[in-house]
């Protein structure tokens, strides 16, 4: 039987956790969050693909693509959680789980970052948990996908 695949999708600034806030986001750099996740994937017998843009439209991009190729969606939007219609539009194509991650919580957050344009239209979202939101969020997929 084939492995399923779960793409990953991290949005602008990602690429600088470990550097970036670490009193809110945390220590551990985004190489070890991707390097974890694949990891954990292989141990679940999951396929995982990770993605990062600073770019709104390569996000949206990405996601269109996944929606012929994944059979589930980990995205962590970063800022464009709150801004960007695009983005959510776009996950409206996908048929598969799809799961929202936050390192922190959202909602003890600036009133800014308390509503996400992503939630309405995610399977789940998890936030507050730090990276290990994103090894929750694979889990329950592949509990999900079974």
């Amino acid at each position: 039987m084939a492995s399923k695949k779960i793409l990953v999708i991290h949005g602008p600034n990602l690429n600088m956790l470990g550097k970036r806030e670490p009193r809110i986001y945390g220590t551990t750099s985004f190489n070890d969050i991707n390097k974890n996740l694949l990891n954990l994937g292989k141990k679940l017998g999951i396929v995982v693909d990770t993605f990062q843009s600073n770019h709104e439209g390569a996000i949206v991009d990405k996601i269109q693509e996944a929606s012929q190729k994944y059979e589930g969606l980990i995205i962590n939007s970063g800022a464009y959680t709150h801004t960007s219609i695009a983005i959510r539009d776009a996950i409206l194509l996908i048929k598969a789980p799809v799961i929202e991650v936050h390192l922190s919580n959202i909602y003890k957050r600036e009133p800014f970052r308390q509503k996400s344009m992503i939630a309405e239209v995610a399977t789940a979202t998890l936030c507050g948990f730090g990276h290990d939101g994103y090894y929750m969020a694979l889990e329950a997929l592949a509990r999900m996908l079974k």
